[in-house]
């Protein structure tokens, strides 16, 4: 039986680079999306034309407790078992922290860290019972740093490098490696706001002159699925030299 991984926010951008990645490496892919039902099925028609991997769209929230028990209600009742999870569902919010509404503020911080929250708590007890498995969460160098005008992206960032390295503790004695990724600037549609005069700027503070792309992180993190167990509670950046 093929090993199986989750993957939210799977529809563009860095995670559909890991859908890719991890499907041509004979694994069973699960594709998670909130909204965007027709990229999510270009990504799945792309994984069906290959002689390697499969796949099936578990649709829903991840921000959501409900919409996540019922896509891991469906992991379980169609393949008993989940080797890794990606969390890598996220939005940014740019403007002033004090411009900021109730509702944005809680949408980024359910969205960015919540759903790491919920998708973490599902995927455990299994993992737990098998002494394996493997959880990826997609963070940022802004949860790191901090970023000027991105002050609940930041934070929802850090949170998720904090969950990341208290359950790594939590879940070593389980055999379960928990890692985050820390991307910097990478040429995803998130960055698509950006005018071109603003994309030379910021690629010229980063020493590597250039913004990253998703096929760079979704290769770290096939190298993090398959590092060797001692490898835990780590906060790894993929930013071309920015921090």
């Amino acid at each position: 039986m093929r090993k199986c991984i989750l993957i939210t926010g799977a529809s563009r951008g860095i995670g559909r680079s890991i859908a890719l990645h991890f499907a041509k490496n004979n694994y069973h892919v699960f594709l998670n999306c909130r909204k965007s039902i027709d990229e999510l099925e270009d990504v799945r028609m792309q994984i069906d034309s290959m002689k390697t991997g499969s796949c099936e769209i578990v649709m829903g929230d991840a921000g959501n407790p409900k919409d996540v028990r019922r896509i891991f209600d469906k992991i379980r009742g169609t393949y008993g078992r989940l080797d890794v999870l990606v969390n890598n569902a996220g939005i940014s919010h740019i403007g002033l922290l004090s411009d900021m509404s109730d509702e944005e503020w809680d949408n980024v911080i359910r969205t960015n860290l919540s759903s790491v929250f919920y998708c973490c708590r599902a995927a455990i007890p299994a993992m737990v019972s098998e002494k394996r498995g493997r959880i990826i969460n997609v963070s940022s160098m802004w949860g790191v740093s901090g970023a000027s005008c991105e002050a609940a992206y930041s934070a929802s960032k850090s949170g998720v490098n904090g969950l990341t390295r208290a359950l790594a503790k939590e879940l070593a004695p389980s055999n379960i490696q928990v890692n985050a990724l820390a991307p910097g600037v990478i040429d995803t549609v998130m960055n698509g706001q950006l005018n071109e005069e603003e994309r030379q700027n910021l690629a010229y503070e980063i020493p590597m002159g250039r913004f990253g792309s998703p096929d760079e992180v979704a290769k770290v993190i096939w190298d993090l699925a398959n590092a060797p167990e001692y490898l835990t509670g780590q906060i790894i950046g993929i930013d071309g030299g920015y921090l």
